[in-house]
């Protein structure tokens, strides 16, 4: 295959298989329970240029056990959409939430690709707090666990004294269980062997005592920190370890929870002779590089930094082949060495060879050479590629890859953003107004911007850890694999980082489309195009079940006074797009217009979602979120407790009614009320069918559309597809019963992910519960036969609540008027946040004004977004409040 094919077969490929990208900036990087969260989201594509593809962005917020608690819908205009959702109590408590964003076009690849955010949500309001920490040795070749408790009361006291029982389960296996007591000093031991060697990444141990309260409580905690042992994992340049050829070697040392941990290596061949050393520079990575000789075996002493030692082996040199190096020099160029020893040499002398750059999707160098002799080196000037993760291929003849090496090029060409305020200092519940300028090349530049202020002395952060615009959008949104403080490579004040930066190159994958795939046409199938905005279609048919031409459709949205009208096709085929209505608004879609009506039947098709998948890595996890978001904590206590107490009100009513659970029905009294998680009939209001709705709202369920069937999402993401039993009024029933039901006559939904006696498992062949209750029929009166008929839904007329999209509000930002004396401390944490910036295209300048709050200290205020050309910035900035 000549070069230029394969360029232009691949150039046919980008074409064909934009790839979008999706960046959310938050107002913070942690919560409480109570508070809003604040976002705003970028959707890019090539060279990230704002994406002209999709219109509606997915939010996806799952809980620590991959359970769906929210999901939003948000609509897309010039490339940026605005979205916020409350931390109710209700939904939320303390937990690590994970963040998914997407579109449905970014669903027909590797979810692995869409946006992911980690976000621990503290809980200021607990009887008691726990402080964990994990141990794991082996004893006897066996594995042993130890988690030590500390319990403490509000007020931070001891709580202690109290009989506890434990368990540590994985899906519904349980892997060991005892009893003990919380000492009286508030101190717990727990031990325990894991036997069977079981891989305890996805355990918990669940602690349950009573609670200051009396009520029984349970403590979950995950064991994926101590699942097994570090990790060690070598990875040779170009993918290969030729013998005889110099070659670069990464090295990657990675604890269970996927966090990186310190080393030093020493590596010697087969006689015992040392030939290299190692350690490492940032987290868990370093590189070495050696020469393997023909014949030779070759192994690493790693000692890390928790004083623990191991041998591994290094992957075994090849006899023949060829190898792609590459030495960033400086930023303006780079030197590519092709090296290849004897034997390869001998068979492939004088033969072409292809050397392919790209960024993206986007083939920005593409060059020719000839195996001439063993080792071959040119300078490619940086300049060729744009910021951020660059693929180079060594490819032969036939377009088969021999070789790959990513390299991150880095310029000085991003939107230079600029921040500054009126006064040197502020006093508190003072004016504040911050200039904010945009350059692009010295140049004013039109930037769409987000800008969060927040209250440092309440929100600590780790810089390097952040996720940013620079981090997500030119980093980890290309490489695959969890990347440990993204930040940290954008820094200026870390001086090593494009050096740890090269490294991190070397351990990471790059996998959007092969170049096997592009060369044999093996693409992935398309299930889902670019929106351009809300649809809802269906098919007219008369009574017979015949498809109608030509037939009039009306929809309807009556909250909006919004009418439209189309005609079918001729396969009775009806489509309405670009609708514009908001969560549950309803939709009357409607054929009365056509003659003869009452003999017509409007099939409105369901609207489907794809799924965000598991979440792939639970490394920024925080095992212990009252340690880590402690001033938060006790900010969110202040403001709970300063906030307005109502004089007593009596309120005479009738008591409510209780409302119906398992225990009231003989075959699934059996299951465990501390097991059982509800959603409420108030969730499903609105919801046209409880099939659709409990997609996403019961927690720690996955539905699958082709098996049609609920699992339990733990042991569904393991591979055990055992289907979870479905019951209504304590009877047993299939999937269309939840598929014909109003959520408007549900009145709760039981969700049991485990059933410890097995009596419903046992019998139905089933693994886990959903057991919906309905409302109870009202009692009635007579009425007419014509009256019925009213009341029975007509064919020709559809009514449904389609999710709609998620409005956000407006950022509620106080002013304080001189003499004007507010009621109530003002503890904000987020002082201000405003997700609509936008600097004058002639000046490249624009202002923000709001007000401090109570609290003096250091405010930081950060400033993100783009312009139209795909420039990305990012500033932050800090002032004082005396």
């Amino acid at each position: 295959m000549a070069l230029k094919d394969l360029v232009g077969k691949y150039g046919q490929v980008a074409e064909a298989y934009p790839i979008e990208k999706v960046y959310l900036h938050f107002d913070k990087p942690y919560y409480a329970v109570g508070d809003t969260v604040w976002f705003k989201a970028y959707l890019t594509y090539t060279l990230n240029m704002p994406s002209p593809y999709s219109k509606i962005i997915y939010v996806d917020v799952l809980n620590g056990n991959d359970g769906m608690v929210q999901s939003l819908t948000l609509p897309v205009k010039d490339g940026t959409a605005t979205g916020m959702f409350k931390l109710t109590k209700e939904l939320y408590g303390q937990d690590n939430y994970h963040i998914k964003a997407y579109t449905k076009w970014m669903a027909n690849f590797d979810a692995d690709y869409f946006f992911s955010k980690t976000i621990p949500v503290g809980n200021a309001i607990k009887p008691v707090e726990a402080q964990v920490s994990l141990k794991r040795e082996i004893k006897n070749q066996i594995p042993e666990i130890t988690a030590n408790v500390a319990f403490t009361d509000q007020n931070g006291s001891p709580y202690g004294d109290k009989k506890i029982s434990w368990v540590v389960t994985s899906g519904d296996d349980e892997l060991a269980k005892g009893k003990g007591n919380i000492e009286k000093n508030g101190q717990l031991n727990v031990v325990f062997a894991n036997t069977k060697n079981t891989d305890l990444t996805n355990a918990q141990l669940k602690i349950t005592y009573d609670g200051a309260d009396r009520q029984e409580q349970t403590k979950s905690i995950p064991l994926s920190t101590v699942a097994g042992p570090v990790d060690v994992q070598f990875f040779p340049e170009g993918g290969n370890l030729l013998a005889g050829v110099a070659t670069k070697i990464a090295v990657k040392a990675v604890q269970p929870n996927g966090l990186g941990i310190g080393f030093k290596a020493t590596v010697t061949d087969n006689a015992g002779t040392a030939i290299a050393t190692c350690e490492s520079q940032h987290a868990g990575m370093g590189a070495f590089i050696i020469t393997p000789q023909p014949g030779k075996s070759y192994k690493a002493d790693v000692t890390l930094a928790d004083g623990s030692r191991q041998s591994y082996d290094l992957p075994r040199p090849q006899m023949s082949g060829v190898n792609l190096n590459v030495n960033p020099v400086d930023t303006g160029r780079m030197l590519i060495v092709i090296s290849a020893d004897s034997s390869y040499l001998k068979k492939n002398q004088n033969k072409a060879f292809y050397i392919v750059g790209r960024a993206g999707q986007v083939i920005c160098y593409a060059a020719q050479t000839t195996l001439v002799k063993a080792s071959y080196s040119a300078f490619i000037p940086t300049n060729k590629f744009p910021t951020g993760v660059i693929q180079l291929t060594l490819l032969n003849s036939y377009g088969q890859p021999l070789s790959e090496r990513l390299v991150f090029v880095k310029h000085n060409d991003q939107l230079a953003l600029t921040v500054s305020g009126d006064k040197p200092s502020y006093n508190n519940r003072s004016k504040v107004r911050l200039n904010v300028s945009a350059k692009n090349n010295a140049l004013p530049a039109e930037g769409e911007l987000s800008l969060a202020v927040i209250d440092e002395g309440k929100v600590k952060s780790n810089e390097n850890a952040e996720t940013t615009i620079l981090s997500s959008l030119l980093l980890t949104s290309e490489l695959k694999g969890y990347i440990e403080d993204p930040n940290y490579y954008f820094r200026p004040a870390n001086k090593n980082a494009l050096a740890q930066l090269d490294v991190l190159m070397l351990t990471q994958g790059y996998r959007r489309f092969t170049y096997r795939e592009v060369v044999s046409s093996k693409l992935p199938q398309l299930f889902f195009l670019p929106e351009q905005g809300m649809e809802i279609t269906g098919t007219l048919r008369n009574n017979t079940g015949m498809p109608m031409k030509g037939g009039s459709v009306t929809l309807q949205i009556p909250s909006k006074f919004y009418t439209t009208r189309t005609i079918t096709d001729a396969e009775g085929r009806f489509k309405f797009s670009n609708l514009v209505f908001t969560d549950s608004s309803q939709v009357i879609v409607s054929a009365k217009s056509n003659y003869n009506s009452k003999n017509l039947m409007v099939m409105v098709d369901p609207i489907t979602y794809p799924n965000s998948g598991k979440v792939t890595s639970h490394a920024n996890d925080v095992l212990n979120i009252d340690t880590m978001m402690t001033a938060y904590l006790q900010n969110s206590k202040k403001f709970i407790n300063s906030s307005t107490t109502l004089q007593e009100v009596v309120i005479k009513a009738k008591a409510k009614p209780k409302l119906t659970d398992h225990s009231q029905f003989p075959s699934l009294s059996g299951l465990s009320s501390i097991d059982a998680r509800v959603v409420t009939g108030e969730q499903l209001k609105g919801c046209p069918d409880v099939l659709s709705c409990l997609q996403s709202m019961a927690p720690g369920v996955t539905y699958d559309a082709q098996a049609q069937a609920f699992y339990v999402s733990r042991d569904y993401n393991q591979g055990k597809r055992v289907p979870m039993a479905i019951f209504a009024q304590g009877g047993p029933v299939d999937i269309n019963y939840l598929r014909g039901l109003n959520g408007n006559d549900v009145e709760s939904v039981e969700v049991f992910l485990r059933d410890d006696l097995g009596l419903v498992n046992r019998t139905y062949q089933t693994n886990g519960v959903l057991s919906v209750y309905t409302k109870k029929a009202p009692q009635g009166q007579k009425i007419s036969v014509q009256e019925l008929q009213d009341l029975l839904p007509q064919p020709s007329v559809a009514k449904l609540s389609p999710k709609g999209y998620d409005v956000a509000k407006t950022f509620y930002s106080p002013k304080y008027l001189p003499g004007n004396k507010a009621f109530g401390a003002d503890l904000r944490s987020t002082i201000y946040w405003n997700p609509r910036v936008q600097t004058d295209k002639a000046t490249g300048k624009t202002f923000v004004e709001f007000y401090t709050a109570d609290s003096a200290g250091s405010y930081k205020v950060v400033v993100e977004g783009t312009d139209n050309n795909g420039h990305l910035g990012r500033a932050v900035y800090q002032f004082k409040v005396q």
